[in-house]
């Protein structure tokens, strides 16, 4: 099992949300944060006076996804949030040891 954390722009959930539902993927944890990458914020004027804005809204999504539906799940968040600009976020990949279903005490991938 891989863990996928995806920090987005914030309008391009439901795009990234109905891409992965068409891969099969049907839970994830989603979370409003704070950011920057390279793009360092920016500037804006508000009442005649110029500030800078160092941390950009984001979200944060974050699913556990059987080893065979990591290719897809990645390819899907990709593909819907593309925008072609600076600050369309990154994909982090990472391995889950166990996982378990408080309800259920399911383990494993049957667990996801």
């Amino acid at each position: 099992m891989k863990r996928i954390e995806a920090v987005i722009k914030p309008f391009k959930l439901e795009e990234v949300k109905d891409a992965l539902h068409d891969v099969g993927i049907e839970g994830m944890t989603v979370s409003e944060v704070k950011g920057f990458g390279r793009q360092k914020g920016h500037t804006e004027i508000y009442r005649g006076s110029e500030y800078t804005v160092d941390f950009l809204p984001k979200i944060k999504l974050e699913l556990v996804v059987p080893d065979a539906k990591v290719a897809d799940a990645t390819a899907a968040i990709i593909k819907a949030a593309r925008t072609g600009k600076i600050g369309d976020g990154k994909i982090f990949v990472s391995s889950i040891e166990e996982a378990i279903r408080i309800r259920t005490d399911e383990r494993g991938e049957s667990a996801v």
